[in-house]
């Protein structure tokens, strides 16, 4: 069977939450997010786990997760720094925000040579995601016309936090499930019957039903989007590489290549309930979450 990777973007650092969340204990014997996405990548059928992280946070990232995971899968590691950019381009004065998920997985492009997943670290994201993105990969067509990409589709009812808004990508679908449109929206909580935000771009506010398919960055791809990626970079650096906050997000450029008629991404609709500790107050749910899925079987005690 086809090799695949799971890359996992773990490189930022959590403002709102005010730590390293990515390596926070949850699980009931000292498990963070992270292992739960790898227990069911492995599961599903990944064979490589990439680490997106910082260079600074390395010897701490392979003390809490890395050197555990490696006993059961093959790990690499990459870095995503705010210098490391093209030739040509160089760090504006004051900028201290990383350049953005799409700077985060072209970091990975040396040593991924597979179709591989995207997923955050400090999101979970069900075990159905999983096994729908890994029979996809498998499956993948990389000689048709169109990169041919996949997406998860999560219900955005299930994606919201308790404890404050959170900012999601709203996916408009076609009849077969294609993804037209991703619009980042922030600012998401639930109003009665409904959710009201924000559209990142026009700030416009927006009303959206509960059953709204969102993406939560869960995604699959060929090996031919980092060529996109690296080309994409330069042009957005040309753009905006001396302001301070802009980034440069992943959800844009699959939605420029699907504008341009280069890309056809596959929504796999899933039910699971995404969880996550966007909040510092989200972190006790997400305990409570965690032994539930332990008491019900989904997971053992202790996953590694």
């Amino acid at each position: 069977m086809k090799k695949t990777t799971l890359v996992i973007m773990a490189a930022g650092m959590g403002s709102r939450y005010g730590g390293v969340k990515q390596l926070d204990p949850v699980g009931p014997s000292g498990e963070i997010i992270m292992d739960y996405s790898v227990y069911d990548a492995i599961e599903a059928g990944f064979n490589k786990i990439v680490f997106i992280i910082r260079k600074d946070l390395e010897e701490d990232f392979k003390e809490v997760i890395g050197n555990r995971i490696a006993k059961e899968i093959e790990v690499e590691y990459c870095f995503q720094e705010l210098d490391n950019l093209p030739e040509g381009f160089s760090l504006p004065e004051g900028r201290t925000k990383p350049w953005g998920t799409g700077q985060a997985v072209l970091a990975a492009k040396d040593i991924v040579n597979e179709p591989f997943a995207v997923i955050n670290a400090d999101d979970y994201y069900g075990k159905e995601a999983f096994v729908k993105i890994h029979d996809y990969l498998v499956s993948l067509d990389e000689n048709a016309e169109k990169y041919q990409f996949c997406m998860a589709g999560f219900v955005l009812g299930n994606t919201l936090s308790d404890n404050g808004t959170v900012t999601r990508g709203i996916c408009e679908v076609n009849e077969d499930d294609i993804l037209i449109d991703v619009k980042e929206t922030s600012d998401l909580i639930q109003v009665g019957d409904n959710v009201e935000g924000k559209n990142l771009m026009t700030q416009k506010e927006v009303v959206l039903p509960l059953d709204s398919v969102v993406s939560m960055n869960m995604w699959g791809f060929s090996t031919k989007l980092f060529d996109e990626l690296e080309t994409g970079f330069k042009e957005f650096l040309s753009q905006y590489g001396k302001e301070l906050k802009t980034e440069y997000l992943l959800p844009e450029v699959v939605g420029d290549l699907i504008n341009k008629g280069k890309a056809d991404v596959k929504v796999l609709r899933t039910s699971d309930k995404w969880f996550g500790v966007t909040y510092k107050e989200d972190k006790e749910k997400v305990v409570e979450s965690f032994k539930e899925l332990v008491e019900k079987g989904v997971y053992p005690e202790k996953l590694f």
